[in-house]
């Protein structure tokens, strides 16, 4: 995290231009009547060791981002480059060999894990998937997972089900590990999970990051959290990416307006400053009817004529940081 290196390295992943749409069945005859655009039409890179963190508020999205990247979903339209190949389109053999460099950590740990298999299962069953390992060897390198999640050996025997969230998110990233995976996409890792054990999960992962050379899509609504894990950040918006920055440039000046509105909602820890808050109006859209223009408009304080009638195109305005609006 932080890496001085980390501008030399070559990307690992580039999304560009990226679709998911959702269609709407209607009538008599289950046609499509429209489309839900999730995703509409977003680009970002992410560096070979770092970590971009993926913010906004639910149902903007983000989620959907990371299940089309990892192809549990299928995109509507764009590339998803993974270094260099477009994995958009790939099926079978070649997609399994994509799986195994690209894996992830989903939110809800009880969810995730089958209540049914015991936890030495559900780690090693990813490696089975993919190598011819024999039984002592397997289990080896298991315990040894285990182990660097911060687990105890007997938890090989037992059930998830046994175990406390914080536990079982660590027994997800465990499985996630098995396969030494390149990019790890964290989905909400620590959303469902107390307080008191978020910051435990979070450290966690940065020092696996550090020691497996991992790269991380790390999606989280929660801005303190996501400034805690991630080298640059972008900030999403109806399905469309609002601005990209790195970590300080975002906290320190925002510059689109809904990035601003976000960025005054964090609690400041020292009561003597006042942070003025801004307060958005109305609701966030309908992504089944997104307004025209900049999605973001019919809610922005500093909205102009123009911002509701054309959508205003991702464009650096300092080194490194991009933003999506017309006012500048």
């Amino acid at each position: 995290m932080g890496n001085s290196t980390l501008t030399n390295r070559e990307n690992l992943l580039e999304v560009k231009n990226l679709k998911t749409y959702y269609p709407v069945k209607g009538g008599f005859l289950r046609r499509t009547v429209g489309n839900v655009k999730a995703v509409d039409d977003i680009s970002f890179d992410i560096k070979a060791g770092e970590t971009l963190g993926l913010v906004g508020e639910s149902g903007c999205g983000k989620s959907t981002t990371g299940r089309t990247i990892i192809r549990l979903l299928k995109a509507t339209g764009g590339q998803v480059l993974f270094e260099g190949k477009d994995i958009t389109k790939l099926r079978g053999k070649s997609l399994q060999s994509i799986r195994q460099d690209i894996q992830m950590v989903f939110q809800d740990p009880y969810a995730s894990l089958n209540p049914m298999q015991m936890v030495g299962d559900i780690v090693s069953e990813p490696i089975l998937n993919y190598k011819s390992v024999n039984k002592n060897d397997l289990k080896n390198e298991v315990m040894d997972l285990l182990n660097r999640v911060g687990l105890p050996e007997d938890a090989y025997y037992k059930y998830a089900h046994e175990f406390s969230g914080g536990q079982r998110q660590r027994i997800g990233i465990a499985r996630a590990l098995a396969l030494r995976p390149k990019l790890i996409i964290a989905d909400e890792p620590v959303s469902a999970l107390d307080v008191s054990v978020q910051s435990q999960v979070l450290n966690l992962l940065k020092e696996l990051q550090d020691e497996f050379d991992l790269t991380f899509l790390f999606i989280a609504h929660d801005l303190s959290v996501v400034k805690h894990m991630s080298d640059r950040i972008g900030v999403m918006y109806l399905g469309s990416m609002a601005e990209i920055a790195d970590r300080s440039s975002i906290y320190s000046e925002p510059l689109h307006p809904y990035t601003k509105a976000l960025i005054s909602a964090i609690p400041m820890p020292d009561p003597r400053r006042k942070s003025k808050r801004i307060v958005l109006q109305g609701d966030v859209p309908s992504p089944l009817n997104p307004p025209s223009g900049c999605p973001f408009h019919p809610r922005c304080p500093e909205a102009r004529p123009e911002c509701s009638a054309v959508k205003p195109a991702l464009k650096e305005v300092k080194p490194g940081h991009q933003v999506a609006c017309h006012l500048y």
